[in-house]
């Protein structure tokens, strides 16, 4: 997956058919967002049960939600800002605390080019860059994802969680002194 959001062509064309009560119509919206909303799910949250969990609960709310969708973002927009609601819905009623799984590819160190330190080094960074990250509060985390990791412009992310750009370049700046301060005082 890229990481910016996808555009998907006849998602207009199914939306409306969606709203009139074709289930056919917003069961090919799932297939087309499907991916993407996972990927986010599982970003936001780190579990990959919880992160199915935050995908389907998602849809159905994208469902019930369909009637008042007015059409002034993108399909994928709209439903990007319900899978955050959803998943610090969801994660807050979550108790359980988990590792994220090791990535299979990732321990074939000698394939990589660099030496096995470097590779410590650099799990370790991830580690605790994952844990500082889980710190954040829910609108932090959600502006560091979308902008750091998918790449979204300010706008695109102000729109996806409907607030202003300067709120989600002041969520984005206090979040990157909170991960940066977090780092260095495990560091030190």
């Amino acid at each position: 997956m890229s990481s910016r959001q996808v555009k998907h062509p006849g998602d207009e064309e199914l939306v409306r058919r969606a709203k009139e009560g074709d289930q056919s119509a917003f069961e090919a919206l799932v297939r087309n967002h499907q991916d993407e909303v996972f990927t986010l799910a599982m970003r936001l949250v780190s579990k990959p049960e919880l992160a199915a969990d935050v995908s389907q609960e998602a849809f159905i709310r994208a469902w019930r939600a369909l009637p008042k969708f007015r059409g002034d973002a993108q399909f994928g927009t709209w439903l990007y800002r319900i899978v955050v609601n959803t998943a610090w819905t969801l994660r807050k009623r979550s108790q359980r605390h988990q590792a994220a799984p090791i990535d299979e590819g990732a321990l074939n160190v000698r394939d990589t080019g660099i030496s096995p330190e470097q590779w410590g080094e650099g799990a370790l960074l991830r580690v605790s860059l994952q844990r500082e990250l889980d710190q954040l509060g829910p609108g932090q985390r959600a502006v560091v994802v979308m902008k750091d990791v998918y790449g979204y412009s300010h706008d695109e992310v102000a729109e996806a969680l409907g607030i202003s750009v300067t709120a989600a370049k002041v969520r984005l700046h206090r979040a990157r002194k909170r991960l940066r301060d977090g780092l260095f005082m495990e560091a030190s």
